[in-house]
């Protein structure tokens, strides 16, 4: 049964695994989306996993597995950040990532970025964060990244 739900997702979805091997002739970034202590470290908030989440410790694992060659390489990282407003809600979910508290910092295993050069730190404030990225002359911080 899987097997076929295998096959059939292959089918459907242009999907193709493939080795990558990355050099220092490719331009290449690394994009972190909301790798926060509020989404991924137990009982940091109200949207945080209440016990041990093999799921989100395996992720979190796998991205900084991912994420420390860029640092050895000195390649780009833009990642975003879910931090809020405390008094502007983002119905339906209930207040979370409370700008300036411990549930909107990037979670420890992975807050050595925070200093890298190469890293672009950026805090959104709503649940798009290619739309959080635009300014007032119209560009997008991330697209001026990319």
């Amino acid at each position: 049964m899987v097997q076929q739900i295998m096959d059939s997702l292959k089918e459907e979805l242009p999907v193709f695994h493939t080795s990558l091997v990355l050099t220092g002739d490719v331009k290449i970034g690394l994009v972190l989306v909301d790798i926060v202590n509020g989404f991924c470290t137990v009982d940091a908030g109200n949207l945080a996993p209440t016990q041990l989440d093999k799921q989100i410790s395996e992720m979190v694992d796998k991205l900084v597995r991912v994420a420390r060659p860029f640092y050895d390489r000195k390649w780009p990282v833009f990642a975003f950040l879910d931090s809020h407003h405390p008094y502007i809600p983002e119905p339906p979910y209930p207040p979370h990532c409370i700008a300036g508290t411990n549930e909107a910092k990037l979670v420890p295993i992975l807050q050595w970025l925070e200093n890298e050069a190469n890293v672009k730190l950026r805090r959104k404030d709503c649940i798009d964060g290619f739309l959080a990225f635009v300014e007032k002359e119209a560009s997008n911080v991330f697209i001026n990244w990319v």
